[in-house]
């Protein structure tokens, strides 16, 4: 199995979301962050779950979806390391935020 690790981007993406979500309902915000953690360990089960999109970036990364946003991974080491690029909106611009990644 493999282990997921989060860039420093990727965390800084969780806690915008987490803030923007709880402003509204903390338990809402919660669950979301659950969600999105849930879908990090799955990944780290079963690394090649999610999908290129090349019509979004061609970086080796791949995509998974979990509700309105995306999970965007690469793998390091053989597999064995499953690194959180970003967690983004599905409607944000993902090209432009993923350029600097």
């Amino acid at each position: 199995m493999a282990f997921y690790a989060l860039s420093p981007e990727a965390l800084d993406d969780l806690l915008r979301i987490q803030e923007f979500i709880a402003s509204d309902s903390p338990r809402a915000a919660e669950k979301v962050i659950e969600e999105l953690f849930s879908s990090f360990e799955h990944l780290a089960k079963w690394p090649r779950s999610g999908h290129l999109r090349n019509d979004l970036t061609g970086k080796d990364v791949l995509f998974w979806p979990v509700g309105s946003y995306l999970v965007v991974y690469r793998l390091r080491g053989a597999e064995s390391l499953v690194q959180i690029v970003a967690v983004l909106l599905a409607a944000r611009d993902v090209p432009g935020v993923l350029e600097d990644r």
